[in-house]
């Protein structure tokens, strides 16, 4: 009886270690390759010297992007920043595998020191609604006030909404009422190279050598192997075409060395942009509309004292 129940055990234990291999080859390749986390891995700061957020240096196309931020907030409220990604939800981009799918979308939102993500139980009701069900994270320990979000399904994400708190200097000495830049990256779609410096199947792919075109050879699991006879020095060079991306050239052409052998399969592309946004002190406001008052007030005291002014005259007049 209890070598019975120790086999059934083990045999359970078997089972949830072959799961876990099984998830964990399956699912975990996907996570780490996934942006932001290239960024994230490679740069302390994503936002360069220059200007330029890095994600540009992987998703080399160019696509806009926009923001949307009030003009001005109270100390210690939330508020939401939306970043805008549109494209053709129609198109289909090159997956991993040399298959076509869906694009994805991601995006970095680089806020001004003191400005940080809105606790869950800060949001208000109505921005939750607008957020879905993604899930926001700082870009590093030492960073909150930077934001990343993604890979997520670009057909429903396509507007991503951040909520944001703002600083109150009163509780944060850092922090002051002053006009502040936020900046901005989005991508929609896969890169073409990865930080390593080696492509990805979603660019173009080009000749490494000048000759003839001896022979292409599809590979059995997709991609194409393109046998080159140098015209230098006469070796064979095989040039290696992963799935996705379609040969334009045919055996017996010539081609030159950087010549594309492959069409650009990718349809997406990274864009950056940034927006002002002013912290505003209250007693600021306040101080305004007491002016405003003030000089509404002044007005129709004038106004009543020409109107009695006229009245003593006109009855000077009849006197």
């Amino acid at each position: 009886m209890q070598n019975r129940k120790f086999n059934l055990i083990t045999k359970w234990l078997t089972r949830a270690i072959s799961l876990l291999i099984i998830l964990n080859i399956s699912v975990w390749p996907f996570v780490s390759e996934a942006y932001p986390i290239f960024a994230q891995q490679g740069y302390d700061n994503p936002r360069e010297a220059t200007g330029r957020i890095v994600c540009a240096n992987c998703h080399l196309a160019k696509k806009a992007i926009d923001i949307e931020v009030p003009q001005s907030v109270l100390p210690n409220t939330v508020f939401e920043a939306v970043v805008k990604i549109p494209y053709d939800l129609q198109v289909k981009q090159v997956l991993a595998n040399g298959k076509k799918g869906s694009l994805n979308v991601g995006a970095v939102l680089i806020l001004p020191e003191g400005f940080e993500l809105a606790p869950i139980d800060r949001i208000p009701p109505e921005i939750k609604e607008k957020m879905g069900n993604l899930f926001f994270q700082p870009y590093s320990n030492d960073k909150k006030n930077i934001l990343v979000i993604g890979p997520v399904p670009g057909k429903k994400y396509s507007e991503i909404v951040f909520p944001i708190l703002s600083p109150d200097p009163v509780t944060n000495r850092d922090a002051y009422f002053l006009k502040y830049p936020i900046y901005v990256g989005g991508n929609r779609g896969r890169g073409q190279i990865y930080p390593d410096g080696s492509k990805s199947n979603n660019t173009v792919y080009n000749a490494s050598t000048t000759g003839k075109i001896n022979k292409i050879l599809r590979k059995e699991k997709g991609g194409y192997e393109i046998v080159i006879n140098d015209i230098l020095d006469g070796h064979e060079v095989i040039d290696i075409i992963p799935a996705g991306p379609e040969i334009i050239i045919s055996e017996g052409e010539s081609v030159k060395v950087d010549q594309p052998l492959t069409n650009n399969p990718n349809v997406g592309g990274f864009g950056q942009g940034d927006a002002e946004i002013v912290l505003q002190d209250p007693l600021r406001i306040q101080g305004l509309l007491f002016f405003f008052g003030s000089v509404v007030l002044a007005q129709i005291f004038l106004v009543l004292k020409k109107k009695q002014f006229e009245k003593v005259q006109l009855a000077e007049m009849n006197f």
